[in-house]
């Protein structure tokens, strides 16, 4: 059963969706920039029940408290404090777009913590002209956020058709972010200089071959960067594969996850 509860940690109050058994092997789920838990909702019925799997809401985002710092570190931070309050002792981390630089962060910070890496929707770096261009925009942003450019925000990321009401709900999720926060995720985001090739976890870069924030040349960089490293890229997705086709998506995360 998904169970929805809170940790407060360093005067952040995370808030996280929980499921399967607490002694399973334990799999984070962290969403991309201005997305929510909720990200992941596609694909949690379709986990094999015995894995033990924790989406939080990345603080600013969802119903996690609005923060004073956004860094990567400081996010990356976040996911260890939220494994130490949940007793994970070590666990795979998945990030989606702004959520692979977390996880990436955080593998670098607690290298005994994290066992795997699934990097999805990713490239090497935040700095690239699709993300400059977000940023750009988000920058422009008064209260209240207009819907529209949400709207539009979200909708780029997809290169297949989602369902009308799970595009709703994401957008919706977007919308509980002020302006203020919009920039100062995107700010931190920007900000982060990736160190790639210290990272030892066993990594897959997965993403969809129409990805327009992060096109395939620019996954497979971010592959070589890290030793050892694997990609694998699904023909006719975007941005956000999970959402889009999540059977095509669960199948290598399943097989990632059972490697030897």
């Amino acid at each position: 059963m998904t169970t929805l509860a809170d940790v407060v940690k360093g005067g952040v109050r995370l808030r996280y969706v929980q499921q399967g058994p607490v002694a399973g092997p334990a799999i984070i789920m962290l969403h991309g920039y201005s997305d929510s838990s909720f990200s992941f909702s596609r694909i949690l019925p379709l986990l094999p029940p015995p894995l033990r799997v924790i989406v939080p809401d990345q603080r600013g985002h969802g119903r996690s408290d609005r923060a004073t710092h956004y860094s990567m570190d400081a996010m990356a931070g976040d996911v260890i404090e939220l494994m130490d309050a949940l007793d994970v002792p070590t666990a795979t981390v998945v990030g989606h777009s702004m959520g692979s630089f977390v996880a990436r962060r955080a593998a670098l910070l607690a290298p005994d913590r994290v066992r795997r890496l699934l990097l999805v929707g990713a490239g090497p770096s935040s700095r690239n002209e699709a993300v400059l261009e977000v940023q750009q925009a988000a920058n422009a942003l008064q209260d209240p956020v207009d819907a529209a450019f949400v709207r539009d925000f979200q909708y780029s990321t997809v290169h297949q058709p989602v369902p009308r009401e799970f595009m709703e709900q994401v957008i919706a999720e977007s919308l509980t972010l002020d302006a203020a926060t919009w920039k100062a995720v995107i700010a931190g985001l920007v900000a982060y200089t990736p160190g790639e090739s210290a990272i030892r976890a066993p990594t897959l870069v997965l993403g969809g071959d129409k990805d327009a924030v992060f096109p395939v040349d620019e996954q497979r960089a971010l592959a070589r960067r890290i030793d050892g490293a694997t990609v694998e890229i699904l023909e006719g997705l975007g941005h956000a594969p999970h959402w889009e086709d999540p059977k095509r998506f669960v199948g290598p995360l399943i097989r990632f996850l059972y490697r030897s």
